[in-house]
């Protein structure tokens, strides 16, 4: 390992235990330092300094993970909760910490309360087969809204079909907020809605939806409510007490940490009563030919070997975040949202698609005459890295009658710079295409 890395090792580990916010806002030189903690943004791309603007696909990572993983690879590597041996006691260690520091950053009561997964979409998958499968039944119905990403609606939508249930929608109104008053109605008259599914914040939009009410409404019809936090996590405070909600689900990889991890808190009464999702190894607690009995939670879901690598630097990207903090970060990209709005909307050929006064840094946007997948294609050229597709949220696209959108989605190491050179790009793309 070398000396830079076992320095930043350090430093990591120093303020690994009890970090608090340092910052209280982001300033431009802030932010310039930020960005030489990642090395992915060092680059250029045809030539262009890369500006990446993709961040509700993928966010990046800094030294820190890449060295934590590094670490665990090079002096660490052995299997968790399964051996007495020193490298075994110091994995399953670290594991065990990067649970524990995800139930302190969303607030959950126990890390008993933190299953861990391989993604958002898996996490979703578990508590649609193992709770939605126990509860829903012939003639019941669940809940969605029509702002979900594929992966909060599909699991429902075949979970629906596979128990004769009916799916219901939440509609979407032109400024792409959930159309509260049809919740209301259908909270009202439907009695047979046994979950609501929805996302804290539109991946497609950037509409943040106001869970805290929707959640206090449902639980008074007894339904209980599961919030796709994949995009706030990140982003924004999230306290799963004060919430109230019944399952969180977060994504590692929107977190400044390694793909392959999901994280879903769930209440300890929930998780107990529900059967396991996946059989295997360590998952049990006692097998037979003739019977097997399963581990409490979180064990019970978590089946085989996890992602242990990747889960100990999640860890550190949690370190990350919370030596910036979530309250700085989230002022910051409001900063950058209101700047990159207005600079769009000066542009007469751009269309915003979603203007919901609660906005977290996403934009989607349409360029008159010109597909989004051009408009990808020839702002790479310039080195600018966004989005452009349905965003896997058809529903979305359809609700807007557009077949896709060019979407940017910042992050706190973003500029004012960049969205700059972003309008630059498009501005270009207009005059090629007149």
């Amino acid at each position: 390992m070398s000396q830079s890395t076992l320095n930043r090792q350090t430093a990591s580990d120093d303020q690994s235990e009890e970090r608090m916010p340092v910052f209280q806002s982001l300033t431009a030189e802030r932010v310039q330092a930020i960005r030489g903690d990642f090395p992915v943004l060092a680059q250029q791309v045809n030539g262009k300094p890369l500006a990446y603007l993709d961040n509700a696909a993928t966010t990046q990572k800094p030294h820190v993970v890449i060295d934590k993983m590094y670490e665990y690879f090079s002096t660490q590597n052995g299997t968790v909760r399964r051996g007495v041996y020193h490298l075994s006691e110091i994995s399953t260690r670290e594991y065990d910490l990067a649970r524990a520091k995800f139930a302190k950053f969303i607030n959950a009561p126990s890390p008993k309360e933190i299953v861990i997964t391989k993604g958002a979409t898996e996490s979703v998958n578990l508590v649609a087969s193992s709770y939605g499968q126990q509860v829903v039944k012939s003639g019941d119905a669940v809940l969605v809204s029509g702002l979900e990403h594929h992966a909060n609606l599909v699991p429902w939508q075949q979970l629906c079909l596979m128990q004769n249930a009916t799916l219901l929608k939440i509609p979407v109104l032109d400024d792409g907020t959930l159309d509260q008053d049809a919740y209301d109605t259908l909270l009202n008259t439907h009695d047979n809605i046994k979950i609501l599914a929805v996302n804290h914040v539109s991946n497609a939009l950037g509409t943040i939806n106001p869970i805290h009410s929707m959640i206090a409404k449902a639980h008074e019809k007894g339904i209980v409510v599961v919030v796709d936090g994949a995009q706030s996590t990140p982003h924004m405070p999230v306290d799963v007490q004060a919430l109230d909600c019944d399952f969180y689900i977060s994504s590692g990889h929107k977190m400044y940490g390694p793909t392959g991890v999901g994280l879903l808190y769930g209440k300890m009464d929930l998780l107990d009563a529900m059967p396991p999702y996946q059989l295997g190894g360590d998952m049990i607690r006692t097998v037979s030919f003739e019977k097997t009995t399963f581990a409490p939670p979180p064990a019970r879901f978590e089946a085989g070997t996890p992602a242990i690598a990747e889960v100990i630097g999640l860890g550190s990207a949690i370190d990350y975040i919370e030596s910036i903090g979530v309250s700085t970060i989230d002022a910051y990209e409001k900063e950058l949202l209101h700047y990159a709005t207005e600079q769009l909307n000066a542009l007469p050929e751009v269309t915003i698609i979603g203007t919901a006064p609660e906005k977290a840094a996403i934009v989607s946007f349409k360029v008159e005459g010109v597909h989004p997948h051009d408009i990808g294609t020839l702002l790479d050229q310039e080195g600018i890295a966004l989005r452009a597709g349905h965003h896997c949220a058809q529903p979305v696209m359809d609700r807007f009658s557009v077949p896709a959108t060019a979407r940017i989605s910042l992050s706190f190491y973003n500029t004012t710079e960049e969205i700059d050179a972003l309008v630059v790009g498009i501005k270009k793309i207009v005059k090629l295409f007149k």
